[in-house]
């Protein structure tokens, strides 16, 4: 269980997570990608807004990420923007996912990709779905967090 990559040079974000789940714990996973995937990275044309994570057979993998390839990265290969991409976790905590996701209902959602020692990771949130209500709540209470802070300015 880790914190959230605060410090890290961000790629890509997923702010619909926010609004959509309740995020109970942060993991880091490591991505195994090819070459022209990791020029992508760098030049930051990756989208996590659809993306899920899957686990499947004892792996973790990552479904609907699309990074867009560049047109000078390879000429030899051909480049499947949403291919899947396998996650790279211990296996420890590949078993506290699957009995979290099967036993109590949770899913697996991508919250951030960013850099980590010149190492792309993959900032996974393990939450639960927010109901419609849920999520009316949530935005009255940032709008009041905002007016107080609008008022007390004025003081």
């Amino acid at each position: 269980m880790s914190k959230k990559p605060t410090e890290n040079p961000q790629i890509a974000g997923n702010k619909k997570a926010y609004h959509d789940y309740f995020i109970e714990e942060h993991h880091e996973a490591g991505l195994a990608l090819q070459g022209w995937e990791v020029k992508s990275l760098r030049a930051g044309r990756a989208h996590l807004k659809e993306s899920y994570v899957l686990l499947r057979d004892g792996e973790a993998f990552l479904f609907g990420c699309h990074m867009t390839p560049l047109t000078s990265a390879s000429t030899h290969v051909q480049a499947d923007p949403t291919r899947t991409r396998k996650l790279l976790l211990h296996r420890e905590e590949i078993d506290r996912l699957v009995g979290a996701v099967e036993r109590k209902g949770y899913a697996l959602i991508p919250l951030a990709l960013y850099w980590k020692r010149n190492r792309v990771k993959l900032d996974i949130g393990l939450a639960r779905g927010k109901k419609e209500f849920d999520k009316r709540a949530t935005e009255k209470d940032r709008d009041w967090a905002r007016d107080k802070q609008r008022l007390m300015r004025e003081r």
